[in-house]
């Protein structure tokens, strides 16, 4: 790690598509933080989610859809030595930037990402918090709305994110473990509960957990995907 990391400039670094209801509440966090830039890779949106992002000053590219792909076009654009990767439905804490730093600057760590508070109050997600955070911590296992980060040089070093339909951030998360620490800031990244309430909060947690032992079963990301999107359900 570099000894001048307190200076060094972070690339957030946001996969969009048709994000108008959320993108400006992201871009609103990330503000106004010290030598930071941020990336809307769009997907295709149909709404106004480039305008909106256009109009609050941030670099906009496009991209072909699919979140790997997306925020693997945003680091090969990004400018920092440290890239930071934000789901559009996620907000950042006050000071996030200097809590990246220092994190990063921790002895064998690699990258980092940060505690989940989801935005909802029902007591349900309370326990699914709980059991992310605990996942996170012990495991070293927090996915893409945690809003992970790392260095350029290692995002280089793993070949960036596995270009893969769904599971990217698990893989990508495995990749690190092997090389490194990852650190969880006790500090929450506010992300909306909208994917637990669409399919109710029971119904969304045993999804993802029979996604991920599909995957660890060698399951193609592919077919989860279609089974997980209720695309050819039967045929699963």
């Amino acid at each position: 790690m570099s000894q001048n990391i307190d200076a060094a400039r972070i690339s957030i670094i946001i996969p969009t598509l048709n994000e108008a209801g959320n993108i400006k509440e992201a871009i609103a966090t990330t503000q106004p933080n010290t030598n930071i830039e941020v990336i809307i890779v769009d997907g295709g949106s149909k709404d106004d989610t480039i305008e909106i992002a256009e109009s609050l000053g941030v670099k906009v590219i496009s991209s072909s859809p699919g979140r790997a792909a997306q925020m693997n076009r945003g680091a090969v654009a990004a400018t920092g030595e440290i890239l930071l990767f934000l789901h559009a439905d996620t907000c950042l804490p006050a000071g996030f930037d200097n809590m990246v730093r220092t994190a990063l600057q921790q002895p064998g760590t690699v990258a980092g990402a940060f505690k989940l508070r989801i935005d909802a109050s029902l007591l349900s997600l309370r326990w699914v918090e709980w059991g992310i955070n605990v996942r996170s911590h012990f495991y070293q296992m927090p996915y893409g709305d945690q809003a992970i980060f790392f260095t350029k040089a290692v995002f280089q070093q793993i070949g960036g994110f596995p270009e893969l339909p769904i599971m990217e951030d698990f893989e990508l998360m495995r990749r690190l473990k092997r090389i490194g620490r990852i650190v969880i800031i006790p500090t929450p990244v506010i992300t909306s509960a909208r994917r637990w309430l669409q399919k109710g909060v029971l119904k969304t947690t045993l999804l993802n957990q029979i996604v991920i032992t599909a995957y660890l079963l060698g399951v193609s990301p592919e077919r989860i995907r279609r089974w997980y999107r209720r695309e050819k359900f039967k045929r699963i």
